[in-house]
């Protein structure tokens, strides 16, 4: 893909927890302009706990890290398939401002505390913004004993849920946007996670699934993102 330094960033510590859904469910929650992605014929949703940290626009020396926690599905708008966001929430006040007005993003505010211990992360989150129904998050995850890191395997459903180089979000009037990101494979993991408190299924208008979520973890990437285009 063409180089994209519009900013760059890293996400460190990535929980990717996923739980297959019917199609149908996520269908209706979707925009005019993009369409249900799956797997298997499965849809897919996903809570995706990390650390974004030193983002910054291109040439800016100085970055800012916080939390960010967000639920998302897999969509195509027919050519290119992507990553649709409903939320994502963040720990920096400036930083929700700057992506809700320049990139049409999601974004609301959260107090959250990442703690690390041996190979573990423990994630939790209070949303603090009014704009959207309270959420809060507990977790703990990590890799699986044993678990050794590789690049996603082309055409397996990790692949299907992690390597994905455009984000779609739509406005308040229905029109799509997206933007195209960039960075290498995926350093990823076997996971596990232990979910004390998920409140961002019921904040966003879904039932939580009866089945047990697909984990996996990965240590981080660095990131560069590229301009929002209007579809």
């Amino acid at each position: 893909m063409p180089s994209m330094d519009l900013l760059r960033m890293d996400w460190r510590d990535v929980g990717f927890v996923h739980w297959p859904v019917d199609p149908e469910t996520v269908a209706a929650t979707l925009p005019d302009g993009v369409t249900v992605d799956t797997y298997d014929g499965r849809a897919w949703l996903g809570v995706v706990p990390f650390e974004m940290a030193d983002i910054r626009p291109r040439g800016s020396p100085i970055g800012r890290s916080f939390g960010e926690l967000n639920l998302r599905t897999y969509v195509t708008d027919g050519e290119t398939p992507g990553v649709y966001f409903y939320n994502l929430d963040a720990d920096d006040r400036l930083s929700v401002g700057i992506a809700r007005r320049f990139f049409e993003l999601p974004y609301y505010r959260a107090s959250m505390e990442i703690a690390r211990r041996d190979d573990e992360v423990r994630f939790r989150s209070r949303r603090t913004d009014a704009r959207a129904p309270s959420a809060n998050f507990d977790a703990t995850y990590g890799p699986a004993v044993g678990a050794e890191p590789h690049p996603p395997e082309p055409g397996s459903l990790e692949a299907f849920l992690v390597s994905r180089y455009r984000f779609y979000v739509a406005d308040g009037d229905g029109r799509i946007y997206y933007a195209d990101i960039d960075h290498d494979p995926w350093p990823l993991q076997d996971g596990t996670a232990e979910l004390r408190r998920n409140d961002l299924f019921a904040a966003n208008g879904f039932e939580t699934p009866a089945v047990d979520p697909v984990v996996y973890y990965s240590p981080g990437i660095s990131v560069t993102a590229g301009r929002l285009h209007r579809r």
